[in-house]
């Protein structure tokens, strides 16, 4: 079962000492997962940053998930991969990855997607954006009704991205969502291991 909390995803952009460095500072915080996204490297950076960011993950009894790259996850044996519009059948990628490892799909504000996702035997729901964000600014918003009606419908953990702040994740939580997944408001905070710490209080 998947712990509730902070679903920390990784910033676009770092050079491979500063992404390392900026995760490990968090990790103390116990996030729930750590997501390795980078929609800019290439494939062999990725290879070596999601490589890096495994062990420090694994030391700190973190899972690590791979985002959009169902191969990159197998290869490596990261503890599992979500999937976005454009990554293929879920099913086929549960078989992939066996019982063991976690996969996760992206359904936006669309409902098909969370039931074609159940269906297919994922380990969370993820909806949003929940509220306007400046990592996919054009992203249609997903309504908050959408995470209790998942909730009571699949028995799935929810994961709630897109827009959220301190000021607005405890809304989210009181509407279901079991972790918040989160990328500026944590990495631009001033003090980004605090702002983690802050998240991680809202589930105690």
């Amino acid at each position: 079962m998947l712990r509730r909390g902070l679903y920390l995803v990784s910033p676009d952009g770092l050079e491979t000492p500063a992404l390392v460095a900026a995760i490990a500072a968090l990790l103390p915080s116990r996030p729930a997962l750590v997501q390795y996204r980078n929609k800019l490297a290439d494939a062999p950076l990725r290879r070596e940053q999601a490589l890096r960011l495994l062990e420090i993950c694994r030391a700190a009894g973190v899972p690590l998930i791979i985002n959009d790259d169902l191969p990159l996850a197998l290869e490596i044996g990261a503890d599992g991969a979500h999937l976005g519009r454009d990554d293929g059948d879920p099913a086929p990628a549960r078989k992939a990855l066996g019982p063991d490892r976690i996969l996760g799909v992206s359904c936006y504000g669309e409902w098909p997607r969370a039931v074609a996702g159940a269906a297919a035997g994922v380990d969370y729901l993820a909806f949003g954006a929940m509220y306007p964000s400046s990592s996919k600014p054009d992203a249609t918003l997903a309504p908050l009704d959408m995470l209790t009606r998942a909730k009571r419908e699949f028995g799935l953990p929810v994961v709630a991205i897109g827009g959220i702040t301190l000021d607005n994740a405890r809304l989210l939580i009181d509407a279901g969502a079991d972790q918040l997944a989160v990328i500026s408001d944590v990495f631009s905070a001033p003090d980004p291991a605090a702002r983690a710490a802050a998240y991680a209080g809202l589930f105690d």
